[in-house]
This record gives structure tokens, C-alpha cells and sequence, in this order.
């Protein structure tokens, strides 16, 4: 809207890719040759359905297919994988040839609701325990560490130090969060690039 070349990514779950606002939105980016990167979280279920009950193709990347643009499906655990399908993406996407979808198959360890272990007060059992700790292994964090320390790039210290930059950076914008007053009700519409028409 503002004409700064630059792009827009579209988080969701592989559940919202089967809302018909998903394909409505892929069609009309399509056609306006929008700079959009859709990024499909696959964590294999929408809430506590697994994907294989509810998408009818093997991929849901192949869904971009029927609007003409790329579609790619991706290790999402694997750190490297991600960068370069996004990266790749955005460069068409700020060159004027419009949207991608990628699909990054991954996994969610805990529950879809708050706090460990709520599906499962609920009543919700939909997964094996075997199945969420074979995931765990696949942890794309630990797994990078892992490959830098293997590769020489990454010391035990610096890992540390890295370690308790993040995690103090984590609590300060809690803490923040946390402290700050609600929006005012007049900025709901900053950076709303349109004419507001009310009734």
C-alpha cells in the first residue's frame, strides 16, 4: 500500500488453509500480483484434527497449483530449509511475480490450547506420547546448535551467552506486556491504508 518494495508473510495453520478465505486470498493476490509469501505451519493437526482427515491432497502446497503460482513443501524443523524457501520467495515476490505458498511441515509439542498438558484435561487424547517425543528429536533449535558446534562456528560460550541474551529479551517484552495499558480505541484504524466509510 505504501509502495516501499517491500513484501508481506502470511503465517497460518495447515486448519485455516482449508477456510475458503485462504483461497480467496491466494486467487486475488494471484491475480493483483501481490509481494505475499503464504507460510502454511503444518503441524499436522487443526486443534485436534489430524491434517490426513481433513485436506484432500498429500501436500498443501500443491493447492497453489490452481492459482498458478509456486508451491513448496518444506522440512520446517530444518533451520536452513526455511531461510532459503523464504528467502527464494520474497525475492520473487519484491521482483513483481507475485505470491508463493509454502507449506513447512513441522509439529506442535504441546497442546493447541494454553498451558501444558490442557488438551489433555479436557480430555483430549489424540496423540501418542511416542509420537510428540519422536518429534521433540527433530527440535529445529537444538538441532542448528548441534550443526554450528559440529561445523566450528559456534562455541559453547557464545552459545550461552546467545542463550541469555534471547531469554532476557523474552522477559522484558513479557514484563512489558504485561505493564502497558490497553490500545486506546481511537488507533484501531493507524496504518489502514483506506478511506474509512462508516454507515
Amino acid at each position: 500500500m505504501k509502495n516501499t518494495g517491500g513484501a508481506t508473510i502470511c503465517f497460518f495453520g495447515d486448519g485455516a488453509s482449508n477456510q475458503g478465505v485462504f483461497h480467496e486470498g491466494l486467487n486475488l493476490a494471484t491475480i493483483w500480483r501481490l509481494p505475499i509469501v503464504y507460510l502454511v505451519q503444518n503441524n499436522q493437526y487443526a486443534v485436534s484434527t489430524p491434517a490426513s482427515y481433513a485436506v484432500s491432497v498429500k501436500n498443501i502446497s500443491e493447492r497453489a497449483k490452481g492459482y498458478g503460482i509456486p508451491g513448496v513443501t518444506i522440512d520446517g524443523n530444518d533451520v536452513l530449509a526455511v531461510y532459503e524457501a523464504v528467502s527464494e520467495a520474497l525475492k520473487r515476490a519484491k521482483e513483481g511475480e507475485g505470491p508463493t505458498l509454502i507449506e513447512a511441515v513441522t509439529y506442535r509439542w504441546y497442546g493447541h490450547h494454553a498451558g501444558a498438558g490442557a488438551d489433555e484435561q479436557m480430555g483430549w487424547i489424540y496423540r501418542r506420547e511416542e509420537e510428540v517425543e519422536e518429534w521433540k528429536k527433530k527440535d529445529p533449535i537444538a538441532n542448528f546448535e548441534k550443526k554450528l558446534m559440529d561445523q566450528g562456528i559456534l562455541t559453547e560460550e557464545k552459545k550461552t551467552e546467545i542463550w541469555d541474551k534471547v531469554n532476557k529479551q523474552v522477559e522484558e517484552a513479557v514484563e512489558f506486556a504485561e505493564s502497558s495499558p490497553f490500545p486506546d480505541p481511537s488507533e484501531a484504524f493507524t496504518d489502514v491504508y483506506t478511506d474509512l466509510v462508516l454507515p
